[in-house]
């Protein structure tokens, strides 16, 4: 088999319809390391694989995340997020990321916020290998199992952030999304329920119990669904805002525990 050259390389993802070809030929031609995984990647990319499922790794607030097939890809809008929980728990001890993913945005809460036990947990058993890798230079823990389930019961009551980006899209939407999200990552990390709202609803109900005083849980949503999450959130007893990236088109609902969970 002859051996790709730059051009072809670039020549077989635009072929394939990729937008920026040039952009990705270049970490594919970076991360490949002999001639025959070069090929074996620009034929996975140009058969619709996601990029960063072909590469490996996946770029994340200025760290490389480590992305296996069949597991979410962390987006570029969720570093909104992770800003924002830094600006409200700069001096955050105790760091939960739910519904984790790879783990990218515990990792990048605890590469900014420095010495912090970390935690990560989700049901998906390959996403909780795929976060154990990534949040093992901070020392984190990553769980498997259904939300909180999972979780040391010694974290109750003294988490200061609590990250949950939730699945939230529509069940009659998934069917619209991007081949390269509806046909590579897996349905629990996409689909929300009738509304959308249906994992943040349980999130909610028992982030109070798991908040430090002054601990916050923060959730990605979408336009549409913003209003009714903040709603959502206030009816847990967390007092609440809305922060939205127009750049980004992120919109970060924030849930605040402002006093004590009185006990009963």
């Amino acid at each position: 088999m002859p051996l790709l050259t730059p051009s072809a390389v670039v020549a077989a993802l635009r072929a394939a319809g990729c937008v920026f070809a040039e952009d990705e030929a270049e970490l594919i031609l970076g991360t490949a390391r002999t001639p025959d995984e070069l090929t074996a990647m620009v034929d996975r990319r140009a058969a619709g694989q996601p990029l960063e499922h072909v590469l490996g790794w996946a770029g994340f607030h200025g760290l490389r995340i480590a992305v296996e097939p069949g597991v979410f890809v962390p987006r570029r809008r969720t570093e909104f997020l992770v800003d924002q929980a830094l600006a409200r728990s700069p001096g955050a001890r105790v760091v939960v990321d739910l519904c984790c993913g790879s783990g990218a945005v515990g990792a990048a809460l605890a590469a900014a916020l420095g010495r912090v036990e970390l935690h990560a947990a989700d049901v998906d058993p390959a996403a909780v290998r795929c976060a154990r890798r990534n949040i093992a230079a901070y020392g984190g823990h990553a769980h498997a199992g259904d939300l909180f389930e999972p979780l040391p019961r010694t974290l109750r009551g003294r988490v200061d952030i609590l990250a949950a980006n939730v699945p939230y899209v529509p069940s009659d939407e998934v069917g619209l999304l991007p081949a390269e999200a509806r046909d590579h990552e897996p349905l629990l990390a996409l689909d929300g329920g009738a509304d959308g709202l249906d994992v943040l609803r349980r999130v909610a109900g028992a982030a109070p119990s798991w908040l430090a005083p002054g601990g916050c849980l923060l959730v990605e949503t979408s336009e549409q669904q913003a209003r009714p999450a903040v709603e959502t959130l206030a009816r847990a007893g967390l007092s609440t805002a809305l922060a939205v990236c127009e750049e980004l088109y992120a919109h970060v609902v924030i849930g605040v525990r402002e006093q004590p969970i009185a006990a009963g």
